[in-house]
């Protein structure tokens, strides 16, 4: 299933929870660590898991949770709770390396064992860079990373924290300074590298639907695919960003007709300019975007 919006929902609301399930996001993360204070840890890891338990049909919208980070006594009850109600994937924050997403596939293994679940059922997407180390170890990735990492976000917020800063925005311009951008990079590019989902980071001004989509749209033009959201308004806006328009659609077409109708060819012409083998897959992967959110009903 491709996630084109990914929305955070507080594991200790009932009410929110309960919106959640009408919300357009292709897939909720209930979660259980920024948005639950610590008095209610044990009330949101009950909730979460029924929530889960109530709702077995993940066609529409899968249902992942956000864990309490590894090196926190918290993470460990977040899955022993969760895991029985066969969460799609663990959103892991706080990561350090990929050394963390292992560990956190070897219990999710052990985890699956104790509730019956298909071997490798449960995916991982991990907050690449909410840690000042994680800025430095993009590498590990490449090294060995277990194949339950599906997708991979990276975060401006937590990461200021993490250096100190009092801001992650230049006051000139707006945009984020060097070292977020150096961030976003480096979760790019390591994302397709290792061929898992590169997702763009949350648009922290929810009000601001047009900025959200311009941001969305800038990071799909990057090689982002998808979003996630804070706010339940940002969903529609998020999926049509990461939706190919017609035009793009039938653009694709032309092109992957062109190279078909001139076979042995590696550079043809098309609207009077020359494409090449770069451009036939980019149209590919537009096709298969559209096929995957055809399947999406």
């Amino acid at each position: 299933m491709i996630i084109r919006s990914w929305l955070f929902v507080p594991g200790d609301s009932e009410r929110k929870l309960a919106k959640g399930r009408d919300n357009p996001a292709d897939a909720l993360i209930l979660d259980l660590e920024d948005s639950v204070s610590d008095d209610r840890q044990e009330i949101a890891r009950e909730m979460v898991r029924d929530y889960l338990t109530a709702h077995p049909d993940r066609a529409r919208q899968q249902l992942w949770v956000r864990i309490n980070p590894l090196d926190t006594e918290l993470s460990l009850p977040d899955l022993a709770a969760v895991m029985a109600g066969a969460p799609d994937g663990i959103v892991l924050p706080k990561v350090y390396s990929a050394d963390d997403v292992n560990t956190l596939a070897h219990y999710l293994s052990a985890l699956e064992a104790r509730e019956g679940l298909p071997p490798d059922s449960t995916k991982i997407h991990c907050v690449s860079t909410e840690t000042a180390a994680s800025l430095l170890t993009f590498h590990t990735y490449l090294d060995g990373v277990s194949d339950r990492l599906a997708a991979m976000t990276w975060g401006g917020e937590d990461l200021a924290a993490a250096l100190g800063a009092s801001d992650n925005r230049n006051p000139a311009t707006g945009d984020y300074d060097d070292v977020y951008l150096m961030a976003k990079s480096l979760c790019l590019s390591t994302a397709r590298a290792i061929e898992v989902q590169p997702v763009g980071v949350v648009y922290v001004d929810f009000r601001d639907l047009e900025g959200l989509e311009a941001e969305c749209l800038r990071d799909r033009r990057a090689g982002f695919f998808g979003k996630i959201a804070i706010h339940p308004a940002q969903s529609d806006v998020i999926n049509r960003a990461f939706t190919p328009s017609e035009e793009e659609v039938a653009h694709a077409q032309r092109v992957i007709d062109v190279f078909a109708q001139n076979p042995g060819l590696g550079t043809v012409g098309l609207e009077g300019k020359m494409l090449d083998m770069p451009h036939l897959k980019q149209a590919r992967n537009v096709m298969a975007v559209v096929a995957q959110i055809k399947g999406l009903g």
